[in-house]
């Protein structure tokens, strides 16, 4: 057993998926983790490429970036959309679900993993109305 409770043969087969972020060596996350056939991806916030955020008061744009970030993140780890089975997606606030719903339901129409719409008080930047998180199993093989 090692310090985290795991046997060598579990946390050998961890894959960590980064995006770079200095949060994930300061905080102790990953963007991604997979182990086997498993994919998590962490709560993912509608971020540019430049940092700032995407569609500052667009539930439908901030959804939609959060869900291409997650994505490439899946992708990283050997995942696809066809591959998640459950999605969680957190809005500061729940009345705006349907906005939410037309981004996901355009990424997932024919997937239709298991969804769950949440409302939270904030998240760590007040301009981020919506954050996605995915779970995915995929072929052991890729």
């Amino acid at each position: 057993m090692t310090e985290f409770g795991h046997d060598d043969r579990v946390k050998r087969a961890r894959r960590v998926v980064s995006s770079g972020s200095p949060f994930e060596t300061r905080i102790g996350f990953s963007r991604a983790m997979r182990i086997g056939e498993f994919i998590a991806v962490a709560g993912t916030a509608p971020l540019g490429d430049d940092g700032a955020t995407v569609g500052p008061g667009d539930v439908y744009a901030q959804t939609s970036r959060c869900l291409d970030l997650a994505e490439r993140a899946l992708a990283d780890a050997g995942g696809s959309i066809g591959d998640v089975i459950r999605t969680r997606v957190m809005l500061t606030d729940v009345t705006r679900w349907e906005e939410a719903a037309r981004a996901h339901g355009e990424r997932f129409g024919a997937v239709r993993p298991a969804c769950t719409f949440v409302e939270i008080s904030r998240f760590i930047d007040a301009a981020w109305l919506v954050e996605v998180e995915l779970d995915a199993v995929v072929d052991e093989v890729r």
